[in-house]
Formats: C-alpha cells, sequence, structure tokens
C-alpha cells in the first residue's frame, strides 16, 4: 500500500537525534532548528523525557477516561504551578487541532452562539471548525466552509467592534504570535481591547497558544507578554516534546457538564507521563530564562546581516526576513549546511523554532551557515 501523497517531503530520512541535533541513516548531523514545528521544546531523548517514559510504558500505557487517573491531575497543578494561570481547569485531548476543535466547541456551549472571528494569515488546524478559522482556503473543503467565520485584520480594532456588537459571535480565537502565517503579532493595545470587547459581548476569547506556549516566547504563554485574560487557552506541540498530546486551559466562569467534551486517548498515562517530565525539565533547566538569553543573543546577530530585512517575532519563535523567496535558502542549509529550519505562508520568511535548550555555539554555527548560504545565492 503506497501512502497517501499530502507532504512535500526532502530527501532527509532522520533515523535517531540527541538534543539540538538529528541524524540520518548515513549519520550526517543535522542541527534541528525547526523542532519539526516547534515541537521539540526540551531537545531530542532527554534522559529525563525517555526515563519517564520508559517506565510509565512498562507499568500502564494507557487506560481510557472511565477510571480516576492521577497523573492527570499531577499534569494540571504542575502547569498551574509554571504557567501562573490559576483556577483554570484542564481538559485534555491529543493535538493542536484538537485542542482548538474542543475551544470553539466550548465557546459556542457556553455563550449558545455560533459565530467565529479569526484574523488573517491565522492558523488553528485541519478539522473542521478549526480549519473554517484558518486563513488558508486551499485547506478548507465544502463541509468545513458550512462553519459561521469571519476573517479579520489583525489590529483593525473597528472592524472586530462591529462585527461582536452584532450579538451572534460565540469566540475570538487568536494567535498572540503567528505561527504559519509568519510571526506577526497585534499590539498590545489591539489585544486588551480585543480582550474586553469580548467580556461585554458574550463572547469567548481564546488564546491559541499550541506553538507559542510552554515557555517558547520567553513567558509560558506568550499572551502573558499582555494584559488580557483569556477565557480559553489551546496548547499542544513543546507540551509532550514530541508525545502527541494537547489540551485546553478553561477558565471557571466556564463550567464543566458530564458529556460536553471527551476523548478516548486524551490523558492517557503515557502522555501524562511525557507532559510531565517535560515540564519538569522546563523548570529544573531554567529554559524560560534561557529562551530569553537565546532570543537577545539571536537577534544581536541578525541584525548585523544586510540581507535580512525584519526580525519577527518573539523569544525562540523567530523569523527572519528577506526580499527574496526562502525556498532554494531552505535547501541549500539543509542539503548543503545540514541545516533544519521553517518556510511560512509568507515565502520570504525563514523561520527558527529550535529546542528551547538550545545554546551560543548552536546560533552561531547557524548564522555561519547563513552568511556562507548567502553569499553563493548571490
Amino acid at each position: 500500500m503506497s501512502l497517501f501523497n499530502v507532504y512535500p517531503l526532502y530527501n532527509v530520512t532522520p533515523v535517531s537525534a540527541k538534543g539540538v541535533y538529528v541524524y540520518d541513516e548515513n549519520n550526517t548531523e543535522y542541527l534541528d532548528l525547526y523542532g519539526g514545528h516547534a515541537v521539540i521544546s526540551i531537545g531530542h531523548a532527554h534522559p529525563k523525557y525517555v526515563d519517564a517514559i520508559t517506565s510509565q510504558v512498562s507499568k500502564l500505557g494507557f487506560y481510557s477516561n472511565a477510571v480516576q487517573n492521577p497523573l492527570q491531575v499531577e499534569l494540571a497543578n504542575k502547569i498551574e504551578q509554571l504557567s501562573g494561570c490559576k483556577n483554570y481547569e484542564l481538559f485534555l485531548c491529543n493535538s493542536g487541532a484538537e485542542a482548538n476543535e474542543n475551544a470553539l466547541k466550548l465557546a459556542s456551549f457556553k455563550t449558545e452562539k455560533s459565530r467565529v472571528i479569526a484574523f488573517k494569515n491565522g492558523f488553528h488546524g485541519r478539522t473542521s471548525a478549526a480549519v473554517a478559522a484558518t486563513d488558508n482556503k486551499t485547506i478548507i473543503a465544502p463541509i468545513n466552509a458550512q462553519q459561521k467565520v469571519t476573517i479579520l485584520d489583525l489590529n483593525d480594532f473597528d472592524a472586530v467592534k462591529t462585527e461582536l456588537e452584532k450579538g451572534d459571535v460565540c469566540a475570538v480565537i487568536v494567535e498572540f504570535i503567528q505561527g504559519v502565517g509568519g510571526l506577526d503579532q497585534a499590539t498590545a493595545i489591539f489585544f486588551e481591547q480585543v480582550d474586553a470587547l469580548c467580556k461585554q459581548n458574550n463572547t469567548m476569547f481564546i488564546a491559541d497558544e499550541v506553538q507559542s506556549g510552554y515557555g517558547r516566547s520567553g513567558k509560558f504563554f506568550a499572551f502573558q507578554h499582555y494584559n488580557v485574560t483569556p477565557d480559553i487557552i489551546s496548547i499542544a506541540k513543546g507540551m509532550g516534546n514530541g508525545f502527541p498530546i494537547g489540551g485546553i486551559l478553561i477558565h471557571p466562569n466556564i463550567k464543566a457538564k458530564f458529556g460536553m467534551l471527551g476523548t478516548t486517548f486524551g490523558g492517557n498515562h503515557l502522555a501524562c507521563a511525557a507532559g510531565l517530565s517535560v515540564l519538569e525539565v522546563i523548570e529544573e533547566e531554567n529554559l524560560m530564562d534561557n529562551v530569553n538569553e537565546m532570543s537577545a543573543y539571536f537577534i544581536k546577530i541578525a541584525n548585523t546581516i544586510p540581507q535580512i530585512k525584519n526580525t519577527k517575532g518573539r523569544g525562540l519563535m523567530l523569523g527572519l526576513e528577506f526580499d527574496f523567496e526562502v525556498a532554494n535558502l531552505r535547501k541549500k542549509l539543509i542539503y548543503e549546511y545540514h541545516i533544519f529550519t521553517g518556510g511560512a505562508a509568507n515565502k520570504k520568511l525563514l523561520r527558527i523554532l529550535p529546542p528551547l535548550n538550545v545554546h551560543k555555539k548552536h546560533i552561531d554555527q547557524f548564522f555561519e551557515s547563513l552568511k556562507n548560504a548567502l553569499k553563493q545565492l548571490d
């Protein structure tokens, strides 16, 4: 049986990885500054992570949510401790799309309304309501297009106000740092005004932290750079360091009822063990401090390279913008310099999403290679 051909693939076959490096079948070493779309948060094969998963799977890998699972409670408490999101409640699932799907469903339950406000260049997943709220018509099927979604420009507060005052909007969903769209951010005033407007209009304010959460922005959540209080916070990617896990943090103004949300695999024992180990490493190794230090170091060097026209993003969720499309540059970095980077909807943007424990020597290696690659492309 052949694979359903939906991914354009680079001709690289990883077989092992350690820390910030990936190795192919020929034992070629690649510097991983992309982390598989910001998934690798604490580095590949971190010993604490490997031990936690190995130990848990030897005891109990899975049972359904029909029984008690103390690991879920432990994970919820650890997220509360490190994030500072007091009194929120946790619902666990398996992915970012699933997290946003549940967030939107919960918003509709709470408000008894059905329309969603999302933003230009936003990306929230590939499932039903999540993909409808994504600004990419090529991945929205007719069945998804039935959802009631209005896409607005970031920073257009008047447009948001006009739409919310119509009274039929259940949720405003926003990435505080856009991922796939190209690292754009709205202003603090916009985020804070929209948050207040949602609260005035019985509309849930959803922070999509799937990519920007778990310390990647330099704070535990990117929304914490602003004076806002989301009703729902979606999380995934870096949460499990490669193990499939996602979730939503739910403000206490939303009350649970049996059956309103559910999942077979979400929050299973193995996923919780992976998730707990990630949080412990972030805490024990002070990785958010490292994010801020390495971000400043990265941006300082980027600002010295004339071909880089703009450095976007925050923390270790960064983009380098050029005045040319970067597809060939990415290929050169992969095949000649053995460095993984990412692309975006903005074809002139190189995305940088390394593990949170990246060091200066890795950043130096990247920029040395980038300078040489740029010379070759001139």
